[in-house]
């Protein structure tokens, strides 16, 4: 099978390997575990590799390179229209060449990839769409647009799309799905550790956020909420993992309210490290105002750490409407209120642990990969 692969992320090239934003990759290596040849469609840069980054793990694989574009101004938007062509071009090719046609949505390269596949409704395709699939969310047009083409069933055929969540509205192009981090055997350590309880004396309460410090994730409310849990417990910690714009904006806010000795900012680590964090702190911090499936609150929920998230896309279907986690109202007296209720509540804390802990440790890598080969052999 000639497998393709039509995607927004961004990726690098060092030693003859191509590299990208690491979870993804490791997505991807599950696709093409046992695919005969592959080619990555996608943009490429001259970054710097990331300590996140991982390369494609396979021996027939391709890059075809497309020129990089975006859709965030007028003049970005004029300049799209002279690469518009090359661009539509080089995908159908790679298309045409395809047996199997694998779309990476939302995305400006995916938008293209989801017009483009209506011209070979009889190849077979698979689409995962990793953001909020929710028809009620508000959303950019070329997200909207992408969701409209990828459930039209007279548009999109001979199509799996892997949305997270279950919609109203879906035709049956959409097949509820998720993602993973963790394997079987690491499910296993999960449910034989000690049962994650508050310290005594709450000394400390440790608190986490794991994500890009960029604007949409909201890392300067973790902050703030943070702040105010700390009048309450003084000995409470804050742990940031991850790396964005945002860090100058943290570091300078962490210094004035004089939080230098609990909160700290390790920025982007390996994959060991964060699991590591996720077993010894009591609490996640996730303020995003979009998300798909995020990976964090379920990876938090997989060691016992029980997560603070906003209701976005199907956060309220992970988190059990409640059971699992706490849902964020965005207005720091009522969070406050409500994680005061939890941590007064110790054995409210524990159940709240361990049926996170339990659910999460149902979604491992070993079977998502088996999910992935039923829908390639399904389709081949």
């Amino acid at each position: 099978m000639k497998f393709l692969i039509i995607s927004h992320v961004e990726h690098t090239q060092k030693d003859n390997k191509i590299y990208g934003y690491g979870p993804y990759i490791r997505e991807m290596n599950l696709w093409i575990k046992n695919i005969n040849s592959v080619e990555v469609l996608a943009t490429l840069t001259h970054r710097k590799i990331d300590k996140i980054d991982l390369s494609y793990q396979h021996q027939n694989i391709k890059f075809t390179k497309l020129p990089i574009f975006n859709l965030t101004s007028g003049k970005e938007i004029v300049k799209t229209l002279f690469k518009l062509p090359i661009l539509l071009i080089t995908i159908y090719k790679a298309i045409k060449r395809a047996d199997h046609i694998h779309l990476r949505c939302p995305g400006n390269v995916g938008l293209l990839g989801c017009i483009v596949q209506i011209l070979f409704p009889k190849k077979t395709k698979t689409a995962k769409y990793a953001g909020n699939w929710d028809p009620k969310a508000k959303q950019p047009w070329s997200y909207k647009l992408q969701k409209w083409i990828l459930n039209n069933t007279f548009l999109t055929k001979n199509m799996q799309v892997l949305v997270y969540g279950e919609w109203e509205g879906s035709s049956k192009n959409i097949k509820p799905f998720f993602t993973a981090t963790y394997t079987n055997v690491d499910a296993d350590k999960a449910i034989m550790q000690p049962q994650k309880t508050l310290p005594k004396n709450l000394n400390p309460i440790r608190f986490m956020f794991v994500g890009t410090l960029v604007e949409g994730k909201r890392p300067e409310y973790a902050l703030q909420l943070f702040t105010e849990v700390k009048k309450k417990y003084p000995h409470a910690t804050l742990d940031f993992y991850g790396e964005g714009k945002l860090r100058a904006n943290l570091e300078k806010n962490i210094t004035n309210n004089n939080l230098e000795t609990c909160v700290t900012l390790h920025g982007n680590q390996p994959k060991e490290v964060v699991e590591e964090a996720y077993r010894n702190n009591h609490f996640l911090i996730l303020a995003s105002k979009s998300e798909g499936w995020p990976k964090v609150v379920a990876e938090a929920m997989f060691w016992g750490c029980v997560p603070l998230a906003t209701n976005v896309s199907c956060v309220h279907q992970m988190m059990g409407d409640g059971k699992r986690g706490l849902t964020l109202k965005m207005d720091k007296q009522t969070d406050i209120q409500e994680l005061t209720n939890i941590i007064a509540d110790p054995n409210k804390y524990s159940t709240m642990s361990s049926n996170g802990k339990e659910w999460s440790n149902i979604f491992t890598l070993d079977k998502f990969e088996s999910e992935i080969q039923k829908l390639l052999v399904a389709k081949a």
